[in-house]
């Protein structure tokens, strides 16, 4: 399936008001992990602003060590820090990185807003070097903008 056609799949999982909001995040996780071949480990990180933390939500993918990320740490917690997308082409060449897993290439984070406040992120790693394009920029910064809704 291509972007276009995974956008009103993930209206409709956030639409659905008979399921929790981590059930809705972890299907929206099953969905993209699924269906992109690139998406090899799919999850949510959610800021704590007062103790300054990321905090692992629902995902899919390899199991991580890193439930707790502080902000400014890897590239979550840039993303925490300077509210921007990041995509990294190559994880080995990114001094600032946690190394979760060996098969990792490389990474995008794009950060979840609520009423001008980043709450968390989407975050994807892919066992291939530089897949990710402008185009998957954008829909994960649809998913995000849509994710914001359920808060």
């Amino acid at each position: 399936m291509n972007f276009e056609e995974l956008k009103p799949i993930v209206s409709t999982i956030i639409s659905n008001g008979s399921e929790s909001r981590d059930k809705k995040l972890l299907k929206i996780c099953e969905l993209l992990q699924e269906n992109i071949s690139y998406y090899n480990w799919v999850g949510f990180y959610f800021a704590n602003h007062d103790t300054q933390t990321l905090h692992l939500g629902p995902y899919v993918g390899d199991p991580t060590d890193h439930t707790v990320i502080p902000f400014g740490k890897g590239i979550c917690g840039q993303v925490a820090v300077s509210n921007k997308n990041f995509v990294v082409p190559d994880v080995n060449a990114q001094d600032n990185y946690i190394a979760c897993s060996f098969t990792v290439k490389s990474e995008i984070v794009v950060p979840i807003f609520v009423n001008g406040l980043n709450i968390g992120q989407i975050d994807i790693d892919s066992h291939v070097i530089d897949p990710f394009t402008e185009d998957d920029e954008i829909f994960l910064e649809f998913v995000c903008e849509s994710i914001a809704t359920m808060y």
